[in-house]
């Protein structure tokens, strides 16, 4: 049965302000109308105004017998209906429509999901400075809407929302003068099912990191994978041949296709590893480099989608949008590893739905 139904409201990483970071998300059983996961807030009511002039049934088509004094759907009562925001990280790209939005946004309290970091972060922007104080740790507090819960990378799922769990992973977006800058990965899971997606915020390869994180990420999906968890959402900035030196903390499509492979590996040592009693895989030491022969790895991947997201635009003379040039250098270089993954592009605007 289908999981999630996710709306792109921005899937961009800049320079285009008009389409960054932004996801609506509910589960695929419930109405929009009975609350919404806001994933990341680069992009809000504007971009999702653009969006809904595009495709005035995105939300889905009005009971031709519908009360006509109902109000219309419009991004403002879209957003009144988020009951949270989950944040991977605090760069403006991935903040900005709920830093504008915060002093009018309608509907009741909303929590502010993130790592501790992410939320310590959140606050110098609302420090009375910069914005005003418009989020707070008090949740007894009604002066506010907007209320900071911190989510932990303890192992465990976290519920945030009605049939919606989080698991949260550390990942490294590079470094600058303050030492390594932490983002956050989400295993977003449907409780009911217990299918899951992994959604990715900015993230450097392994290959370069000086503290590399991924590999703990694709070691816990591996066994999950297709069965359990069929999508991922994962950015890929530049186009190819960018050197490492000005990645910036991002991937380009080299990098994500050797983490890919890193993934079809540890999914191929996850099916050969016995199981415990509990049903997961007997933790491994530390691997060589290079485990699986290439071979091994042809289909490992079958049945999973990964979605590119997150691609900056610098507004060349190309008359393609960047994401699409990205999405096919990624699958260029993916096709001759046979691992049997679909590599897509998340467009603002598109609507998703997956089966599980």
């Amino acid at each position: 049965m289908p999981a999630f139904d996710i709306i792109v409201v921005g899937s961009g990483g800049g320079l285009d302000e008009t389409n960054l970071s932004g996801y609506l998300l509910k589960p695929c059983d419930a109405s929009w109308e009975d609350g919404i996961v806001a994933l990341e807030a680069g992009s809000g009511h504007g971009a999702l105004r653009h969006i809904m002039k595009r495709n005035p049934t995105i939300f889905g088509e009005r009971p031709a017998d519908e009360d006509p004094s109902k109000p219309q759907i419009t991004p403002f009562t879209v957003y009144s209906n988020v009951k949270c925001f989950l944040l991977t990280h605090a760069h403006l790209d991935h903040i900005n429509s709920l830093v504008m939005s915060a002093g009018t946004i309608g509907g009741g309290s909303k929590r502010i999901y993130g790592s501790p970091q992410t939320l310590k972060d959140l606050e110098t922007i609302f420090s009375d400075r910069v914005w005003p104080r418009l989020a707070t740790w008090d949740e007894s507090n009604p002066l506010f809407r907007l209320v900071y819960h911190s989510v932990h990378a303890d192992g465990k799922y976290k519920r945030i929302f009605p049939d919606i769990s989080v698991r949260i992973m550390e990942i490294s977006h590079g470094k600058n003068d303050s030492g390594l800058y932490e983002s956050s990965a989400y295993f977003i899971r449907h409780d009911p099912t217990a299918h899951q997606f992994l959604f990715f915020g900015d993230v450097e390869p392994d290959s370069i990191a000086a503290k590399p994180k991924n590999i703990a990420i694709w070691r816990i999906a591996a066994p999950m994978i297709p069965q359990q968890l069929s999508v991922i959402f994962i950015e890929c900035s530049y186009p190819a041949g960018r050197p490492n030196e000005v990645l910036w903390g991002h991937l380009c499509p080299e990098h994500l296709v050797q983490e890919m492979i890193n993934l079809a590996t540890e999914v191929v040592l996850a099916r050969k590893a016995p199981k415990t009693r509990a049903g997961g895989s007997r933790p491994r030491k530390k691997q060589r480099k290079n485990p699986v022969p290439p071979e091994e790895l042809h289909g490992a991947l079958d049945g999973l989608r990964v979605y590119i997201m997150h691609c900056k635009e610098h507004f060349s003379s190309m008359d393609r949008p960047i994401n699409h040039v990205i999405g096919d250098q990624a699958r260029d270089l993916l096709k001759p590893h046979h691992l049997g993954v679909e590599l897509l592009t998340a467009d603002q605007g598109m609507k998703i739905v997956w089966d599980q």
